[in-house]
């Protein structure tokens, strides 16, 4: 972690020649997850430094927020209750955009850092999640499914929050980790980084992440994707002979 400072601000110091707003210089420790049979889980780290106009931070607080997600999805969210002894389907509402993994991880908790406002508009925060509802319903009734969606996917592991996650050394050099779940959707992924002063947002980065299955597993996803039809007929044809052989081998005994 020592040699990977001295790297970023030797790198850092001819960049902040000639510059009138801070930038940020951020990257990834992995830029491409494999998912194979033996896969479970990666915990990235995401770190960069914060180039300054004159090479030196000003006076004040200065704050990081990180935010990963992707791949965005429609998704239909059901409310199931018990209805005369029997849980049933009693309600259901359609998002057209719902990122399938979103976490975000900050220097400090986002309403100490940034108003309502400019935390929606970046969608920093789980709150602050632009779901875009197929509409149709009342409002009461869409934060409702817009809370049960993400209470679901924060208990898969899908959704999460690290209040404190960023750390940032002498104001210049941050670094941050985010937990990779086993169960992750495949597909592109942005990782966004946002520097914040005062409350405003004042430079922003984006590095792309990919995340694919390899192997079986990867031939297996491809081929249901591609071909559908033909995979759900091996599927049943798998499943039968499966059957028919334990069938098989339990009448032998």
């Amino acid at each position: 972690m020592r040699l990977l400072r001295v790297l970023l601000l030797m790198l850092i110091m001819p960049l902040a020649l000639g510059q009138s707003e801070p930038r940020l210089v951020p990257e990834v420790s992995n830029r491409q997850i494999e998912i194979r049979y033996s896969f479970t889980g990666e915990e990235l780290l995401l770190y960069g430094a914060i180039v300054y106009p004159r090479g030196r931070p000003p006076e004040g607080v200065t704050d990081v927020v990180v935010v990963l997600k992707g791949p965005l999805e429609r998704i239909v969210v059901r409310e199931k209750q018990k209805v005369m002894g029997i849980w049933m389907n009693v309600g259901r509402t359609r998002f057209r955009s719902a990122p399938a993994f979103y976490a975000v991880a900050s220097s400090r908790p986002i309403n100490q850092i940034v108003d309502e406002r400019t935390a929606a508009i970046y969608e920093l925060g789980l709150n602050n999640l632009q779901l875009s509802p197929g509409g149709g319903s009342p409002t009461d009734e869409m934060r409702r499914f817009e809370a049960g969606l993400i209470d679901l996917r924060r208990r898969e592991g899908l959704y999460a929050e690290y209040p404190t996650g960023v750390s940032i050394t002498e104001g210049v050099l941050y670094t941050a980790r985010i937990n990779v779940p086993a169960r992750v959707p495949v597909g592109n992924y942005t990782a966004e980084t946002f520097l914040i002063r005062n409350g405003r947002v004042v430079a922003g980065a984006t590095r792309d992440i990919q995340i694919e299955k390899l192997g079986f597993e990867g031939f297996v996803a491809r081929a249901a994707e591609r071909w559908s039809f033909s995979y759900g007929i091996a599927a049943v044809a798998v499943s039968l002979l499966l059957g028919f052989g334990a069938s098989a081998a339990f009448s032998r005994q």
